[in-house]
């Protein structure tokens, strides 16, 4: 073997130069379209409602900032009920407390009723859509309850407990039950066959098949119910407040009414307008948490 042959060898047998490669660095933009995405997001989001609102105010003012009108004014309204939007919380005695504490009383009736509705509601709704003759026997009793005001029940509810607060409870119980329980029961009667099947098949008991099939199958129904029962559980308690008295904000609302205050009325319908607004937007959310996890 000649020597150059073996030269020729080697240089073949030397290894290739390593490349580099460069590192995945974020361009300089990246951060800038995030941001601008974000910014974007939020001018769609709040820029509209904002703008609508300001619109809604100046009509407003047209119409009733003239002397004489029936009706306050949003600068009247700021003129004489600013304290209860600064300070929601402010508390002077029995009766002369903030809305912010009015609000949190409310509050508390409608989470013991409405959880009560809650549990008999998707209970009940579970076992009458397991059965079609229940379904048929009870439906049209429910949904002539259901069309009962709220009100309505309030005299039947103070004469069985004789007292305003178990009496708000209930009527907020017997308001928003229905919906729940009617949507519940057809969440169950709508539960495909194959996974009926499947559940015999794995011999799933009652609870399994109630926690693993039956719920998550019905969560789309069951929350559909759950955000109609929450909206009618807070109106339930502001009509209630009303005629039974307390520290909640419908009486507020009656007493600012029989004391000639109607600046302290608007400013409490912007109140109850916004926590019925979270409320259904919590449920709607805990119920888009369920669904996707189911």
């Amino acid at each position: 073997m000649s020597l150059s042959a073996v030269t020729s060898k080697s240089e073949d047998a030397t290894p290739s130069p390593v490349k580099i490669l460069p590192l995945n660095v974020a361009r300089p933009g990246a951060g800038s379209r995030q941001f601008r995405r974000f910014g974007q997001a939020l001018v769609n989001n709040f820029v509209p409602p904002i703008i609508c609102a300001a619109i809604l105010l100046l009509i407003w003012q047209i119409a009733f900032g003239r002397a004489g009108a029936t009706l306050p004014a949003p600068t009247v309204v700021w003129k004489e009920a600013s304290d209860l939007i600064i300070d929601p919380f402010f508390r002077n005695g029995p009766q002369d407390i903030g809305l912010g504490w009015r609000t949190l009383t409310s509050l508390q009736r409608v989470g013991i009723g409405f959880s009560l509705a809650s549990a008999v509601g998707i209970l009940v709704g579970a076992i009458v859509g397991q059965s079609i003759w229940a379904m048929r026997g009870l439906d049209p009793i429910f949904q002539i309850l259901r069309t009962v005001p709220p009100l309505a029940w309030l005299p039947i509810s103070l004469a069985a407990f004789r007292d305003s607060q178990p009496s708000a409870i209930f009527v907020i119980f017997i308001t928003s039950i229905w919906p729940i329980l009617i949507n519940t029961a057809v969440g169950v009667r709508n539960i495909p066959q194959d996974y009926r099947n499947v559940a015999q098949v794995l011999r799933l008991n009652h609870f399994e098949f109630f926690w693993k099939i039956m719920m998550p199958s019905a969560a789309p129904y069951i929350f559909t119910g759950l955000r109609i029962g929450i909206g009618l559980a807070w109106l339930a308690i502001v009509a209630a407040e009303m005629l039974t008295g307390g520290v909640g904000i419908g009486f507020f609302i009656w007493d600012a009414w029989n004391s000639s205050r109607l600046p302290d009325i608007v400013v409490a319908l912007f109140y109850i307008g916004a926590v019925g607004f979270v409320l259904d937007r919590i449920v709607g959310f805990i119920g888009h948490l369920v669904a996707r996890g189911a």
